[in-house]
């Protein structure tokens, strides 16, 4: 019989991956399509890190790799920890995997049980609810909106958190709203944490340096919780390395042994030159990073300022990675010339495609229905044009 595990039919198809194939099909047509649905940098991957690669192939780095990682590029991790973060780890607290998605879902499956709780702050990434549902867990969301900077207070937190909770998972900056807590901010939370010891923190930190107001601040840092916080992290922002694939966590050893023990039946290591690829991010010039965070922040710059002279949306100023997420609700009810009734963000994604040949992701995946995700890692004249387009296509709705 043809039926899926009740395991999958639990769980959603990713909305930004859905919208990025509907792009991609429209352009396969010859429509003009501008992609602002994908959270990938435009950037190419910095040539020593190629260079590296290519001398990992010549030397035969193409064997199986230790499941944890090589111990080279774990002990590169555990420097930069010290050095950027001031966090002291061994290797043994380090486990690389096929990407920081990996790394999350491998830390969510180790810790959680069946009818566990796991907090996960709205709006949040589309995969984390899925992930909680995939090992059993059941999502609790807090939702923080634009009025609060997309940002959980610590009432709202321990407000959530009951005798089933066993982990929170806290992206800063924050995909989808570009958010970032500052150091009070976490301290706050962690003060409430540390009196739950069952809760284990799962620190999203794959955007740590796009980062537009200085020093980022991780909640390891605090030493009340120190010992629960899982750090999650990787090259695919911050070097533009998406496609390599190497995402780590940084954590207790018992939650790394267990990551370790799971990803050993199912994966095994990440891909050895790739691995090699990423040492080489760590160790190497961090100019790469310095000079597309620059271009990042101009781009932030333009696309809140063309989203602000658009009547109807709501707009804050994100401070880190390359998303704006506009409160875009005074549009529902309205329709577009053929008639058509746009009731929820996902409706206003699609009739930007359509009309306007713009893709982004409707806030309904990221759970604010409210409102609709751009991402602007793309050129400036990507961002002008689509920001015109997408504001000709609002005025025609009535």
């Amino acid at each position: 019989m043809n039926k899926l595990s009740d395991r999958l039919n639990r769980l959603a198809t990713s909305a930004t991956l859905a919208m990025s194939q509907k792009s991609s099909e429209l352009k396969a047509q010859g429509v003009d399509v501008i992609n602002l649905s994908v959270g990938e940098p435009d950037f190419n991957t910095p040539d020593h890190i190629k260079a590296a690669a290519i001398k990992a192939v010549e030397e035969n780095f193409s064997r199986y790799s230790p499941v944890p990682g090589y111990p080279a590029l774990r002990e590169a991790i555990v420097q930069k920890l010290k050095n950027e973060n001031g966090l002291e780890y061994t290797a043994a607290q380090i486990s690389c995997a096929n990407g920081a998605k990996q790394s999350v879902c491998n830390a969510v499956l180790t810790i959680v049980n069946d009818g566990d709780e796991v907090i996960v702050p709205a709006p949040y990434w589309v995969s984390y609810p899925d992930m909680v549902k995939l090992a059993g867990g059941t999502p609790v969301f807090i939702p923080a909106g634009i009025e609060q900077d997309f940002k959980i207070t610590p009432a709202q937190l321990e407000a959530a958190i009951t005798p089933k909770t066993r982990a929170i998972i806290l992206c800063s900056p924050s995909n989808p709203t570009g958010s970032v807590y500052s150091k009070a901010e976490l301290a706050a939370l962690a003060e409430v944490l540390a009196k739950h010891e069952r809760v284990i923190i799962l620190a999203d930190e794959i955007y740590e340096h796009i980062n537009y107001i200085g020093k980022h601040e991780s909640i390891a840092q605090f030493e009340n919780i120190r010992d629960r916080v899982v750090i999650i992290n990787g090259v695919s922002k911050a070097y533009a390395m998406t496609g390599w694939r190497i995402g780590f966590i940084a954590g207790p050893e018992w939650i790394v042994k267990g990551c370790n023990k799971l990803q050993g039946q199912y994966t095994s290591g990440p891909c050895s030159v790739s691995q090699k690829a990423a040492e080489a991010a760590y160790v190497g010039s961090q100019e790469c990073v310095a000079e597309m965070r620059v271009a990042f922040a101009r781009r932030r710059d333009l696309i809140v300022k063309l989203a602000k002279e658009i009547p109807g949306l709501e707009v804050n100023e994100p401070q880190g990675a390359f998303y704006l997420f506009p409160k875009c609700s005074a549009f529902y009810g309205k329709a577009d010339t053929n008639g058509k009734v746009i009731n929820t963000s996902d409706d206003l994604a699609f009739y930007l495609l359509e009309r306007a040949h713009v893709a982004t992701v409707g806030g309904d995946a990221f759970g604010s229905p409210e409102c609709f995700r751009m991402s602007y890692a793309t050129s400036d004249e990507n961002i002008v044009e689509a920001m015109r387009r997408i504001k000709e296509a609002l005025a025609e709705l009535k």
